[in-house]
């Protein structure tokens, strides 16, 4: 396959549950998984790791990213790139629509 076209991005998440969080897989192959999320406000992704390469999208809404020892804001349009094994968390300040890029190889 040459190339991979969405639409819209957004539409894939049409509702978020009010006290939750939903994920959507958006492109899988062999060099990247590409997942969409969909975050209530005041929900969260607790401190994980990844053993790849990643970047974090926030399409819409603000979020609280720990990222190692530091936390930041992000808002729409932000865009965090990580290297493997970084500690890192995801907190929904307002609902958030979040694009995560996970590389297969380095």
């Amino acid at each position: 396959m040459e190339y991979f076209v969405v639409d819209d991005l957004r539409a894939l998440i049409a509702t978020i549950p009010a006290d939750g969080i939903v994920s959507r897989t958006v492109h899988d192959d062999a060099r990247m998984k590409v997942t969409i999320f969909g975050f209530a406000p005041g929900q969260e992704l607790s401190d994980h790791t990844s053993a790849r390469p990643a970047l974090i999208e926030i399409l819409s809404g603000e979020a609280l990213l720990g990222l190692g020892d530091e936390h930041i804001e992000a808002g729409e349009g932000a865009w965090i790139t990580m290297e493997p094994h970084l500690q890192h968390s995801v907190r929904a300040k307002t609902e958030v629509v979040m694009l995560l890029t996970l590389l297969k190889t380095a």
